[in-house]
């Protein structure tokens, strides 16, 4: 399955990054903690270069929190500032300007030693779509200011919006990067809801979803399933779920489109609990993440 989206919008979406950067003090990167690196746009490295950045591991609470702790690790280990938190329910955002202020405290010092009363931070929030940028603005400012939707592509322009006195956010629309290079990432991604589902085909993501499940989490999808064993037949496993849950076509048949649509439903509806589809230890032989800042 080959999975690409890359609308005329976040072309420009891009530009207007890179046109606007000079203007904030730090970024702030909103990644899913249920895929801390695929869902990290690479694209963000190289037009961001050096600027500070705070990595917002979000939805945390959908995903596995051990390891989760693990990608936070990770993270310090880089040099590199990562908070986990939940923008829908305001967990860990007090905690976001807090460590903007020690992130850019050399610089706030410069200012004050000379006498120049430091403005709010201004901060640039990036991320790719549906990773819950405008719902985390929304919390921030304390009002429905950013347009919120659960599902990729709602935001298409930029705004500044006024968080207290002590924060200014720019809002930007999600970016995804043209060619997945690893159609792994894509399929993550498409799995946790970043990719719209009429692009895709819900089986080949049922079927990925079904084998990670097995993998790393065999006790909830037997549960959930009420599966005694799991088969290693794919087409059996797809029976059994079917059967049990009704997903049936005319004739009887198992209706395997229906299969997967709830399979994939449920994943997203946390119906077989938290969830973490990577961890710090899979990126072995991948690129990893740039710490430098300035």
């Amino acid at each position: 399955m080959t999975i690409q989206w890359f609308p005329g919008h976040m072309a420009k979406a891009r530009r207007e990054v890179t046109e606007k950067l000079k203007l904030v003090d730090v970024i702030f990167e909103l990644v899913d903690a249920r895929v801390p690196y695929s869902s990290r746009n690479p694209m963000i490295d190289e037009i961001i270069q050096h600027k500070p950045r705070i990595v917002l591991l979000n939805k945390a609470d959908m995903a596995d929190k051990s390891i989760t702790d693990e990608w936070l690790r990770f993270y310090r280990d880089k040099g590199i500032t990562a908070l986990a938190i939940n923008s829908q329910a305001g967990t860990g955002l007090k905690q976001i300007v807090q460590e903007a202020k020690v992130l850019l405290k050399d610089k706030i010092d410069r200012l004050v030693s000379k006498g120049v009363k430091p403005r709010a931070i201004r901060a640039m929030i990036v991320g790719i779509p549906n990773a819950g940028k405008s719902t985390l603005i929304n919390r921030l400012a304390g009002k429905n200011i950013a347009q919120t939707g659960n599902r990729p592509g709602v935001t298409k322009a930029q705004q500044w919006i006024k968080v207290g006195k002590e924060l200014e956010l720019l809002d930007t629309p999600g970016i995804l990067w043209p060619k997945f290079e690893d159609q792994e990432v894509g399929v993550k991604l498409a799995v946790t809801g970043a990719i719209k589902d009429t692009l895709l085909n819900l089986q080949d993501l049922a079927v990925y979803s079904l084998r990670f499940l097995e993998k790393h989490y065999p006790e909830r999808l037997q549960e959930r399933y009420k599966l005694t064993e799991l088969p290693e037949d794919l087409v059996e496993l797809f029976d059994k779920i079917g059967n049990f849950r009704g997903c049936r076509a005319p004739g009887g048949y198992v209706d395997y489109d229906k299969v997967a649509e709830l399979v994939i439903r449920e994943i997203r509806m946390e119906k077989l609990g938290p969830l973490s589809f990577e961890r710090p230890s899979d990126l072995n032989a991948i690129e990893e993440i740039d710490g430098n800042q300035e």
